[in-house]
């Protein structure tokens, strides 16, 4: 399943963008999140990674979607479910050869993982994705380990004042970057960080919301997948 959001009447092929939601799954503002690309002329697809493992809005806690939802859905899986959804868009309208990838928390680390690992990917833009983590069968790398294999450029947003991803951790995903130097994608990648800003700064039906970031974030977005070809 995936929520899909493209603009009316166009004829010329899309640009595609994957849409990676939260832990919460494909929920109304990720919904809304899909449709604000298509008003700048996406076609954008959100993917329900989480169908298999069950339904995260179903539960009450976020520890209990992380033990029972999350924890449960394999990165190999995800990454599956991101090509295929690249190659339906691929035979309704979507040009192949523009892709990005954005997602929030959850679908921030796996923004950079589809960067690593999917060639079709031109440039992603996580938002507070977690850069490091324990490694195991259903995980075995994650965005530290991935540096020098990044095929698309990242932009990096995050919060100064996130308590779940500290600032220690981004400057090792940094320090990771330079050492892959020689790795056109990992040297063009980047990071913007809001000094004030919470983790999920930019969900505007949360607590944590800041208009400010938000807003700034989503222009450079954009701006970052039109400087790099999607």
């Amino acid at each position: 399943y995936a929520y899909v959001a493209r603009p009316v009447g166009v004829q010329s092929k899309l640009p595609i963008v994957i849409v990676a939601s939260e832990i919460f799954g494909v929920h109304e503002h990720i919904a809304d999140v899909a449709r604000r690309f298509a008003k700048r002329g996406y076609l954008a697809i959100a993917p329900e990674f989480f169908t298999r493992a069950g339904d995260p809005t179903a539960l009450g806690t976020m520890a209990e979607i992380m033990s029972q939802i999350v924890s449960k859905t394999p990165d190999k899986q995800v990454m599956g479910e991101i090509e295929t959804a690249l190659k339906w868009a691929g035979t309704r309208g979507g040009d192949i050869n523009r892709v990005g990838v954005t997602g929030f928390c959850w679908g921030g680390r796996i923004t950079w993982l589809a960067s690593a690992y999917i060639p079709q990917v031109k440039a992603g833009v996580a938002w507070y994705g977690r850069l490091v983590g324990e490694k195991s069968g259903n995980f075995p790398a994650h965005p530290v380990d991935l540096a020098a294999q990044l095929k698309a450029p990242v932009l990096g947003l995050y919060g100064g004042k996130d308590t779940g991803i500290s600032l220690e951790t981004v400057d090792q995903m940094k320090k990771a970057l330079a050492a892959a130097a020689n790795n056109k994608a990992a040297a063009a990648s980047r990071f913007e960080i809001y000094p004030d800003a919470p983790h999920a700064f930019h969900a505007d039906y949360r607590a944590t919301y800041q208009a400010g970031p938000a807003k700034d974030g989503w222009d450079k977005c954009l701006k970052w997948f039109a400087q790099h070809g999607v």
